[in-house]
């Protein structure tokens, strides 16, 4: 898989998206600027600019019409892609640390980060899939979290739960409707933040990953830990591949205070590859010159992109024999199934 090299950032990569097609990516870091590039070849699409300070989410409506950033400046913006013109700023208190639309991109979620005697907070506002429209300015619904801060947080199916990951390991479960808190479960270490967050296709399962170097897949109803994936590095970050394959990659690696010469030699610095049901690994890649931030798969699951620290974003189309690789096990099932 020879890969893409996107070179559009001046400092570490936060947090990369594709759209609903998979046709392109948007990128965020902590140089303020978010740009959008065509995945097939890597060519800029083009850059959103507004925000002062460093980005840390993003995210695309289901039309990829419409573009969610959050960041250092206190700030929630939509931005028409189309364009770039921004279309509504929310601000805050403290800085924006997850943002993400629902299902049917109808609501927009945004979290708030826990400092300077502010806890963390969820704010949902409706949206209208309307350039054209005039958004809500006040939220539909507002959490005030006592929990431990939250760092990752989305909608599961049907926008019926908020799900939340916090600095402290655990994950809790949260009524999308009013707000109330269900239950909080911690399948992570204790004290160890968890650092990443994203669905299956149905949004009835999602994973996560954790400083406590493992990355766990999780029932959003039950928030039973249904697999859990050990890793030799703190991970960042955990994405799902999208059937028929049944992979889940992992991204991390060392802090960048951490770093030594030889870090890179090895292996911190790769996308790791486990089979989903099997939990075992089957491959890395590696490119990287510092621990990776953030993974992303394309709805097609033709592709998968990883943002470093070192600035870059590597786009990784797969080749034929990925889809056709199988496990002994698989294909000894299919036998028997066939016989």
């Amino acid at each position: 898989m020879r890969p893409i090299l996107l070179q559009g950032h001046e400092r570490a990569l936060t947090q990369v998206k594709f759209s609903k097609e998979g046709d392109l990516l948007f990128s965020v870091s902590k140089d303020h600027v978010v740009c959008a590039w065509y995945s097939a070849n890597g060519e800029r699409f083009g850059t959103y600019k507004g925000h002062q300070g460093a980005l840390w989410t993003v995210d695309v409506d289901p039309t990829t019409t419409l573009l969610a950033t959050g960041g250092a400046d206190n700030t929630l913006r939509l931005w028409e892609i189309k364009t770039g013109k921004e279309l509504k700023r929310w601000e805050f208190n403290t800085s924006i640390r997850r943002a993400e639309f629902s299902e049917d991109g109808r609501q927009l979620l945004g979290v708030t980060e826990k400092r300077q005697g502010q806890l963390s907070n969820i704010f949902v506002y409706d949206i209208v899939p309307d350039v054209t429209a005039d958004q809500s300015t006040d939220p539909t619904l507002h959490i005030t979290v006592e929990l431990p801060r939250v760092t990752v947080a989305g909608f599961s199916a049907l926008s019926r739960y908020i799900i939340t990951g916090h600095e402290n390991g655990s994950v809790a479960q949260w009524d999308a409707k009013t707000g109330e808190l269900i239950k909080e479960e911690f399948p992570h270490e204790d004290g160890m933040s968890v650092t990443d967050l994203q669905w299956s296709s149905d949004r009835t399962y999602f994973i996560t990953a954790s400083k406590d170097k493992t990355a766990k897949l999780i029932d959003s109803e039950t928030l039973e830990v249904l697999k859990t994936y050990v890793a030799d590095t703190p991970l960042n970050s955990a994405a799902i591949t999208p059937e028929p394959t049944n992979y889940v990659i992992l991204g991390g690696g060392q802090a960048a205070m951490d770093v030594t010469t030889t870090s890179a030699r090895q292996g911190k610095f790769e996308a790791r590859f486990y089979h989903k049901i099997f939990e075992e690994e089957i491959g890395r890649v590696r490119g990287h010159f510092g621990p990776l931030n953030y993974v992303a798969v394309s709805p097609d699951g033709k592709c998968y992109c990883s943002g470093g620290e070192d600035g870059y974003v590597r786009v990784h189309h797969f080749d034929p024999p990925y889809f056709d690789f199988r496990f002994e096990v698989e294909r000894e099932r299919e036998r028997g199934l066939q016989m």
